[in-house]
């Protein structure tokens, strides 16, 4: 049993490993891709130089992030066959297909169409050249729709049935593909691709705007950054309260273990928002609790009385582990209030008219240019070690989806794996700063210019 327990942890931490590294890179694909295609339709409808001299040295960036982004996720493929084959066969029948449309929507529409996108703006003409733009940032959200989807199934299982060996078998596409919790986790994640852009192509220009102020193309990525959060994080904030609002009502374990609820307040009490608390999984109580009465019942019931399920009320083998969901879902919230912050003061300086010339706002947006993608991971945390000890919510525990590996065989593997993504992603990273070194230029070229040039760009 010890070993198994070893064999366990050493499987889970290499997954943690490899899906922080790519999700990071999937979510920059879809958050660039889009602003790449917004880009476009505003040089298309203008006809401003500025638009497209924007377009093109983000373009460089987004194909270096595809690349190095395609590496890292074939590491993910084979981790379901290598670590979780017990998974794999029980759940294959339902996961299998979803995945292999997510693949389909990935090669077709992303890496179809990503080399017009590169290189083919004169060869094919503006509005084809634009066409292939939209078909790669859809390309990129369709990738995601079936991801979020197979994710979502094992969240909370639908339109299925368990056969005599234990497998999972479809009887219901729509409620599998469309269950429960997909439409709350496909907007929430989606939101949170493009924040986690809009934080760092914000926190990247307003670095070139301290360098060359009055840079146009900088200023443009800028404000078109700092738009998007102004926008968008308010809608992240009512998404996130009815994805909570879904979650205590599909998974209560997740969201007591979010709030640090370990025994239910008396009725009527209400529920308090913990702002600071040290869980301790084995006395199964908090330590150096700090928290405001009632005010969690706000946002969890809309009221000021009523409680939620707490852990206590749960068998002791089903709660997740709580210190990890409790503090990886503050860490969200705080960046989260940050952001929304950045968002604020930029309205303010945009009306004042001191957008570009408030250097200690510059500074604040280079010091949370990663806010957004590590509020995302943040996210990650609380919705995936939230799920624990199950694969498949409350059918299919993860101790029972791994393969028969040893800790050795799943450790060696982790430290080669560890190796080759320090490689790529350093070689990738030094690239990218050479890149962001300078900002976008007059008549900016964009990837390979010899290359485009062969081939009438």
């Amino acid at each position: 049993m010890e070993t198994l327990d070893c064999a366990l942890m050493a499987a889970r931490a290499q997954f943690a490993l490899t899906i922080s590294f790519h999700i990071v890179l999937a979510a920059l694909t879809i958050g660039l891709a889009n602003f790449l295609m917004v880009l476009e339709a505003l040089w298309l409808r203008s006809g401003k130089a500025v638009y497209l001299d924007v377009y093109r040295y983000w373009l460089k960036i987004f194909a270096l992030n595809m690349a190095v982004g395609t590496a890292s996720g074939l590491i993910l493929e084979y981790q379901f066959g290598l670590n979780w084959s017990r998974l794999s066969t029980q759940a294959g029948d339902i996961l299998g297909p979803l995945m292999f449309y997510e693949v389909l929507a990935a090669f077709f529409l992303e890496a179809g169409f990503l080399g017009i996108m590169l290189f083919g703006l004169k060869k094919v003409g503006p509005r084809l050249h634009f066409f292939a733009t939209c078909a790669v940032a859809a390309g990129s959200l369709i990738s995601a729709f079936w991801i979020l989807s197979a994710n979502s199934w094992m969240q909370t299982p639908a339109g299925y049935s368990i056969a005599a060996d234990g497998r999972f078998i479809a009887r219901d596409w729509w409620a599998i593909i469309f269950n429960p919790s997909f439409p709350y986790r496909f907007a929430h994640m989606t939101l949170a691709t493009l924040l986690g852009t809009a934080t760092l192509l914000a926190g990247v220009s307003a670095w070139q705007l301290l360098h060359a102020p009055q840079n146009p193309r900088a200023r443009l990525t800028y404000s078109m950054a700092l738009w998007a959060l102004a926008v968008l994080i308010p809608v992240q904030i009512v998404v996130g309260d009815l994805h909570g609002e879904h979650s205590l009502e599909y998974q209560p374990q997740k969201v007591a273990a979010i709030e640090g609820t370990w025994t239910r307040p008396p009725e009527g009490a209400g529920e308090p928002l913990r702002l600071f608390a040290i869980p301790d999984m084995d006395q199964r109580r908090n330590h150096w609790e700090v928290a405001i009465p009632r005010i969690a019942s706000l946002y969890l019931r809309h009221d000021l009385s009523s409680t939620i399920p707490a852990l206590d009320e749960f068998p002791a083998q089903d709660i997740p582990p709580v210190p990890a969901v409790f503090f990886a879902f503050r860490a969200m919230v705080g960046l989260g209030l940050l952001m929304l912050g950045q968002g604020v003061i930029s309205l303010v300086l945009r009306w004042r008219g001191r957008l570009y010339v408030a250097r200690w706002m510059l500074r604040v947006s280079v010091w949370m240019a990663p806010a957004g993608m590590l509020a995302m991971l943040c996210g990650w945390v609380v919705t995936e070690v939230g799920r624990q000890p199950f694969t498949v919510y409350g059918l299919l525990r993860t101790a029972d989806s791994l393969s028969f590996v040893s800790r050795a065989q799943v450790v060696s593997a982790t430290w080669t794996i560890l190796l080759f993504y320090l490689a790529i992603f350093g070689i990738g990273l030094w690239v990218l700063l050479r890149l962001l070194r300078e900002p976008p230029r007059e008549h900016e070229e964009g990837p390979q210019p010899a290359l485009a040039r062969e081939t009438g760009k």
